[in-house]
């Protein structure tokens, strides 16, 4: 089997931006049609193509669910040509399906790969996630501070006044006491419908988007992502798996987590060097939407590498005839 030392990223790294402009792509057609699944089943059907043209050996880690709830890109699937580098995938082939059905901001295509073993196999359950942009001390904030406490912190640590914080939350009603405690701080609020790995993101490019933290509760697999990004980006995440029902705990245990009040930083969730890709959809603060002219549809897609600590965008101009 191959081991990390065969993990070129940097050959690799253009054809995982290959991956996510496909499936941003093959959803074109679907931005605004109030349809979904069917967005979800083009740009997942796309990146699976696209995957299985690579020459590597790898393996779904974080991907559209469970074997018997995903007929494609489900975990544990087997995608590329078999040769090559045996590497962990994670992915969410159109992070935002509601954002992509209502033409509304922030809808992406997201993909990461590192050497096999290097993505922690994060069950389907919610994780209390938080996050921070690069240059702070590590454990500035933390999970077991209040909402306010964190504010106050990261103000303290930036030299400003809590009224100079923006966080960004997922809009939802398990938020809204956290979300009245930080409004006492003075502190703003973006809030977002969906698409939480692009909230995270936000946090690591302060000066463009505005957003200096994330908090609250969203998919687990999708704090693994985001920690990918942060990994290539700079900037600290930290997450706690929650868990409502014995069903929920049963499902991490079957796959290794036995401790539940575990805090993962960001090094846990991602342990060796990867690559991340993400291809805007729709218009958003990371990367620009499918523009269309006639004959043509043109992506703007955001590439990385941890290893050199590169992020790279490129424009990919397709002819649709």
């Amino acid at each position: 089997m191959a081991n990390a030392t065969d993990f070129n990223d940097r050959m690799l790294s253009l054809g995982l931006a290959r991956v996510s402009e496909a499936a941003a792509i093959a959803s074109a057609n679907l931005i605004g049609r109030g349809d979904e699944k069917a967005a979800d089943q083009a740009a997942v059907n796309a990146m699976r193509d696209q995957l299985n043209m690579l020459d590597i050996n790898g393996v779904v880690v974080i991907g559209e669910g469970e074997r018997d709830e995903a007929p494609m890109l489900y975990i544990g699937e087997k995608v590329g040509t078999g040769t090559g580098p045996a590497v962990d995938i994670a992915l969410d082939p159109l992070e935002g399906t509601t954002l992509t059905a209502k033409d509304m901001p922030n809808a992406l295509t997201v993909i990461a790969m590192g050497p096999r073993g290097s993505m922690l196999h994060a069950p389907d359950v919610y994780m209390d996630k938080l996050a921070i942009g690069p240059g702070f001390a590590v454990d500035t904030v933390t999970l077991s501070m209040s909402p306010s406490e964190r504010v106050a912190a990261l103000a303290k640590a930036k030299g400003c006044d809590a009224k100079d914080i923006t966080v960004c939350v997922l809009e939802r009603p398990r938020h809204e006491a956290m979300i009245a405690e930080l409004r006492e701080t003075g502190a703003a609020i973006r809030l977002i419908t969906d698409g939480d790995v692009a909230g995270v993101i936000h946090c690591a490019e302060a000066a463009i988007t505005g957003i200096d933290m994330y908090m609250g509760s969203g998919g687990a697999p999708e704090g693994v992502l985001a920690a990918a990004a942060l990994k290539c980006m700079g900037g600290q995440i930290y997450g706690r798996l929650m868990f409502r029902n014995d069903d929920e705990r049963g499902r991490a245990i079957k796959i290794g987590i036995t401790d539940f009040d575990r805090i993962y930083t960001r090094d846990d969730l991602v342990t060796q060097d990867v690559i991340f890709a993400a291809t805007g959809v729709t218009d958003g603060s990371v990367v620009s939407g499918i523009k269309r002219e006639i004959g043509f549809l043109t992506t703007e897609t955001i590439l990385m590498r941890s290893k050199t600590g590169s992020v790279r965008r490129m424009l990919y101009r397709n002819p649709t005839k």
